[in-house]
């Protein structure tokens, strides 16, 4: 404990030096302004370090900054130093709506689809700036993202779900570039948001322009779980599907995958046609195929792999995510819809969604496999799967 009492330090008056103790002093000025100082001596020399002014910064709290100081000292800091470093970073820290439009920026020039690049932005004018765009962007938290998906996210949970994408990938380019400490906390803002009754709304899909670079990573090693899931994302398959996928289905000569009616969730037969990226992945497991084995990922003695390893796959790739693997074929559809012509019906055809309008399906007797198989062509390039020459402009017919 110091020898100055607060009573002291409310009574000096006469200019000159009031020390506390272990370097901690009050000066008072001849104007009668009076302030908290430390000297310290390290490495041979002497240093005076203020503490703030003596009428905002109590006796108590001037010992508490002096000791946090002679901490630093001790360790080989430099205290000045430490809190101008923390005084730039601080200043260097940009809003979130800073950080959205430099990311746009950044990454506008590989949206091949102009109305795709300004949706982007403009979902995140209309729904996020107004609620979070003032606020540094690591300080945005759970609370705020979920207080402004709170309004839209039952009664526009399309919307809404873009909305979080974008937020999202902003928030996790921001930890990528040393703004953040922390990557967005998906799982956390989605737990205090009501259940959207969209189909497969509960799958948290990677956002499209993410995905590219996840194949990357995949492609480090050949593994069953990693092909199987590179598989998945060119054809937007289901896991199920893909897992259970057999070389007797695969027709290389003409590039498509048929799944049997009994394999599928509407039990009716569907044909995936596969880009150039998709048979590449096929001829690599082929190599890794043992003796007559059907399966064309197999895992332990040579049967179906498991659900988890495609998701243990996927969390290694992207630690302290919540992406699922079945999320992918939403990344797949929101792509479709985004930065492509393809109509709906076209998109949902490749995913092999069932119809629920009777009538219509019906009517509809066309699988759309040859427009289905310049889509997942152009899916492929997307992802920086392709060849340069595979056709990526949108179809509109």
């Amino acid at each position: 404990m110091g020898s100055l009492t607060v009573l002291q330090v409310k009574a000096a008056t006469k200019p000159g030096r009031y020390v506390d103790g272990e370097g901690l002093m009050l000066v008072v000025k001849p104007g009668g302004a009076k302030t908290w100082q430390l000297r310290i001596q390290a490495n041979g020399k002497r240093r005076d370090y203020g503490l703030g002014s003596a009428s905002i910064v109590s006796l108590a709290d001037a010992r508490e900054r002096a000791y946090e100081m002679r901490k630093q000292v001790r360790a080989g800091d430099d205290p000045v130093a430490l809190k101008e470093a923390a005084r730039k970073i601080k200043a260097t820290v940009p809003t979130f709506e800073v950080a959205a439009r430099d990311l746009h920026e950044e990454r506008k020039a590989g949206w091949r689809n102009g109305k795709h690049r300004d949706q982007w932005l403009s979902s995140l004018e209309a729904y996020a700036f107004p609620a979070i765009g003032s606020t540094p962007v690591d300080r945005v938290n759970v609370a705020d993202i979920r207080d402004l998906l709170a309004s839209i996210w039952l009664v526009k949970p399309e919307t809404a779900r873009r909305v979080l994408q974008r937020t999202v990938t902003v928030l996790d380019w921001a930890h990528a570039k040393g703004h953040r400490p922390s990557e967005a906390p998906v799982r956390a803002v989605r737990a205090g948001l009501g259940r959207q009754t969209k189909t497969d709304s509960h799958f948290l899909a990677l956002p499209h322009d993410q995905v590219a670079d996840l194949m990357k990573d995949l492609k480090e090693s050949d593994t069953a779980g990693r092909l199987a899931l590179r598989f998945l994302i060119l054809t937007a398959g289901r896991s199920g599907e893909v897992r259970g996928a057999k070389w007797s289905e695969i027709d290389f000569d003409k590039a498509l995958w048929t799944i049997p009616a009994e394999r599928m969730k509407a039990k009716r037969e569907h044909v995936v046609p596969l880009s150039s990226a998709a048979l590449e992945v096929l001829r690599i497991a082929l190599t890794l195929r043992r003796g007559g084995e059907d399966v064309v990922f197999p895992g332990m003695k040579g049967q179906p792999l498991s659900d988890m390893t495609l998701t243990k796959v996927l969390r290694v790739a992207l630690p302290g995510s919540s992406w699922t693997v079945h999320g992918f074929r939403s990344s797949f559809r929101d792509w479709c819809a985004e930065c492509t012509g393809y109509r709906s019906e076209v998109a949902e055809s490749a995913l092999a969604h069932t119809i629920p309008n009777k009538v219509e399906a019906a009517y509809r007797r066309t699988n759309y496999l040859q427009l289905r198989t310049t889509l997942m062509a152009d899916w492929a390039v997307y992802l920086g799967e392709g060849p340069v020459t595979a056709i990526i402009s949108p179809k509109t017919t």
